[in-house]
């Protein structure tokens, strides 16, 4: 191939690349606008299911208001979206790959909601609460005054959920890299201790700043690492079988 060909397909390459990322952002923009119809009985469930122990909550900016909508409907445009993008990157990288790799990779896709949407659910209603009683516990044991801003609350809230739902996306993730025989269970075992030192890391990086979130968010990351490690083995498995029964089949026909 000629070195203006190579240039040519590398054109080619960003030409499909920026054409992928407008639409993740139509889409992204698309699911703003919804999140911004719903954000208030979103908002309304939040506060009246919330485990704020009945504290008030406070604007302390004109903009306060505005900012918690906005967070809402960012949430809920990347709820819809994450399906999308990875539906857009599995269409980017397909030419590449073989016909069963790019089939299996099209059956992920779908079930990227459904963790992204157990994340969230497991983050709200059992992180959350728990961080947010330790911290309310600590400050009432201070003697000091709650006066808690709205802005905070969220942020704290989006904080936790957010980063752990995108995490529960994790074994997903190692299952598709088994399936391209990129990861195996033993790869997965022998890496072990460096996984858990790299999820303590990010449950650190991405929690507030206290031990009992950071413990609370660390916990499921290494449970759900060993949960992939589990699946990892399972399609590892029916991998050898194949294999031993195409290996059958070819001694058979000679």
């Amino acid at each position: 191939m000629s070195l203006e060909a190579e240039e040519m397909s590398l054109v080619d390459h960003l030409t499909e690349l920026r054409r992928r990322l407008i639409y993740v952002l139509i889409v992204f923009a698309a699911g703003l606008v919804l999140g911004l119809f719903v954000a208030k009985p979103i908002y309304l469930y939040l506060i009246s299911a919330d485990p704020a122990q009945g504290f008030v909550l406070h604007a302390f900016s004109f903009w306060d208001g505005i900012g918690m909508y906005m967070k809402i409907a960012m949430a809920v445009s990347l709820a819809f979206s994450v399906p999308f993008i990875v539906f857009q990157l599995w269409a980017f990288i397909s030419p590449g790959l073989r016909p069963v790799e790019r089939s299996a990779a099209l059956r992920y896709v779908p079930y990227v909601f459904v963790l992204f949407i157990l994340g969230v659910a497991f983050a709200y209603y059992i992180v959350f609460p728990m961080a947010l009683s330790f911290t309310i516990s600590i400050t009432r044991s201070m003697g000091l005054e709650e006066t808690y801003g709205i802005a905070e609350y969220f942020n704290f809230l989006f904080s936790l959920v957010i980063p752990l739902a995108l995490l529960f996306e994790l074994p997903l993730i190692v299952m598709f890299l088994t399936k391209l025989r990129v990861l195996n269970p033993l790869r997965l075992r022998r890496m072990r201790r460096y996984a858990y030192f790299a999820l303590v890391f990010i449950a650190v990086v991405i929690t507030p700043p206290d031990f009992i979130s950071d413990f609370l968010v660390t916990i499921p990351l290494l449970v759900l690492y060993e949960f992939s490690v589990f699946l990892s083995a399972f399609v590892y498995r029916r991998q050898l079988a194949e294999d031993a029964q195409r290996e059958a089949r070819y001694i058979k026909a000679e």
